[in-house]
């Protein structure tokens, strides 16, 4: 069944398709197959993300701010649909019979410049919006003369009796953010970069929604995302090189099932 999406203006928007709840898996082997068909320029994509991330967290140990790791790292989460950008361009290549190199798939910005520039503001408002809010709890909770090296660190919250509300507190307020962010990115840095008139405002509502009409496969598919990212992040951000094309790839894939052309 579809069903016509408004956006912001009034102005009538995309049609939302309905899927099955399992469709998420059909989603990571397309995605899988957009890979495979662009291992070079997909896991130097994933490469230099992996990269990026071992340098930020090199930075925190330097400025002893190593606390801050994590809750960096969760806002993580919020940045990726943006900068997956790349790999939904290589996708639309390769669906269009296009081949693509990493600088043809890194100028998929330019496709629909403003407008993704749009949804790159608010996306990092809400990355340093998260950061912010884990600083003032674990201040709050902990204070903020709460300075252990790295290696007492562990000891020292599980000693802490406060250790358990903080945990609850910013988990429930972390998936808050998330949910906000998964809605507003499901599909509308896909949807910006496919089509080159469509409106910041218009991608943002037909991604809402989509959620909001597949909210049960689309609740898999975000489960599917953290559990992903979240065994990617173990190993010192190394599972990003793979874990993030594939995710990339298969957000094109969702956005091509969900928001009918």
């Amino acid at each position: 069944m579809n069903s016509e999406t408004i956006d912001g203006t009034g102005i009538s928007a995309s049609r939302i398709r309905r899927v099955s709840t399992d469709r998420p898996w059909t989603w990571l082997t397309l995605g899988w197959q957009d890979m495979m068909a662009n291992k070079a320029v997909s896991l130097s994509y994933g490469a230099v993300l992996a990269l990026g991330g071992w340098i930020f967290a090199w930075l925190m140990f330097e400025v002893g701010t190593a606390w801050a790791i994590l809750p960096a790292t969760a806002g993580f989460f919020i940045l990726a649909p943006l900068l997956a950008t790349g790999l939904y361009e290589t996708s639309r290549r390769r669906e269009a019979g296009e081949s693509a190199t990493l600088a043809e798939a890194i100028g998929g910005f330019r496709r629909n410049p403003t407008q993704i520039a749009m949804i790159g503001v608010l996306l990092l408002v809400l990355h340093l919006f998260w950061v912010r809010v884990a600083g003032l709890l674990f201040a709050l909770f902990f204070g903020i003369n709460f300075a252990p090296s790295l290696a007492e660190l562990p000891v020292a919250l599980l000693r802490s009796d406060d250790l358990f509300p903080f945990l609850v507190i910013g988990t429930g307020l972390g998936f808050i953010l998330a949910s906000v962010t998964f809605s507003v990115a499901a599909v509308s840095v896909p949807m910006l970069l496919d089509r080159p008139d469509c409106s910041f405002l218009e991608a943002v509502t037909v991604s809402i929604q989509a959620v909001m009409e597949n909210w049960r496969a689309m609740a898999l598919w975000a489960g599917l995302i953290v559990v992903f990212t979240g065994l990617a992040l173990v190993p010192f951000f190394l599972g990003l090189v793979i874990a993030l094309p594939l995710i990339g790839h298969a957000t094109w894939h969702a956005y091509r099932d969900l928001v009918a052309r």
